[in-house]
């Protein structure tokens, strides 16, 4: 049996990818850096081990610290803008995919929410889902 295929692509379909696999985790993330990155309350995403993911077209990258020390690697598309995916030097080899940029993201539900400090009165997240007022100490190699 093959694994089950997700194909997703920026505003101006510039750049597409295609990930194999289910995610480790799908987050939602309520830190500044994702409220400025997104324009909204938070991101949500879909993280993928780097083995399962194909890309094309061409991407921009910006790096920034993040509170922990980490270095965080925010990858767009330089067309139109869309904010593709991100890495972080504290979880090697995975990239979190904005949930947004999938064809058909309704079957990957959100299992946790982090930085839950930083969100807004206005920004109503499922109060089932596991929340951390910060970034937790996690290793996505042991899921």
């Amino acid at each position: 049996m093959s694994e089950k295929e997700r194909r997703g692509r920026c505003l101006c379909g510039s750049v597409e990818f295609v990930v194999t696999g289910e995610p480790v985790i799908v987050a939602h993330c309520h830190c500044e850096d994702c409220q400025r990155l997104t324009g909204a309350g938070h991101s949500t995403g879909a993280m993928y081990a780097s083995d399962k993911v194909q890309m094309t077209g061409e991407i921009g990258e910006y790096k920034l610290q993040s509170e922990n020390g980490n270095e965080v690697t925010r990858v767009f598309c330089p067309r139109c803008g869309s904010p593709v995916f991100g890495r972080n030097t504290a979880m090697e080899g995975f990239q979190t995919f904005s949930l947004g940029l999938f064809e058909d993201s309704s079957d990957l539900v959100p299992e946790v929410t982090v930085f839950a400090r930083n969100r807004n009165p206005w920004d109503v997240m499922d109060d089932k889902i596991q929340t951390f007022e910060a970034q937790p100490v996690w290793d996505p190699n042991a899921t």
